[in-house]
């Protein structure tokens, strides 16, 4: 992934974990706030020049690790609660 946040396809992370990562981190610094809706994956596929699986696998990623989830027939959400950044440790329970 490259600092700008677009896919480098030359570079050894996989184009839907550079994917994952950028969207990761737009979470993270606020850019899209629980309960909102992503980009369509349409939308992200031209936006970032990657195929649509490369593009789910990317989601899917994100919502194994608790960032988004797919609400079928309306698109992919960013979760309500979302989980500790690896900056923030979990405060113990």
């Amino acid at each position: 992934m490259s600092p700008d946040g677009n896919i480098d396809h030359g570079a050894p992370l996989t184009p839907y974990r550079q994917l994952a990562g950028i969207l990761r981190a737009q979470i993270q610094r606020g850019d899209w706030q629980p309960g909102r809706m992503l980009p369509s994956e349409a939308q992200l596929v031209q936006r970032y020049g990657i195929a649509r699986t490369t593009v789910r696998r990317g989601l899917g990623l994100l919502a194994d690790e608790g960032w988004v989830d797919a609400v079928p027939q309306r698109g992919w959400f960013v979760t309500d609660t979302l989980p500790p950044s690896p900056e923030t440790p979990a405060s113990p329970a």
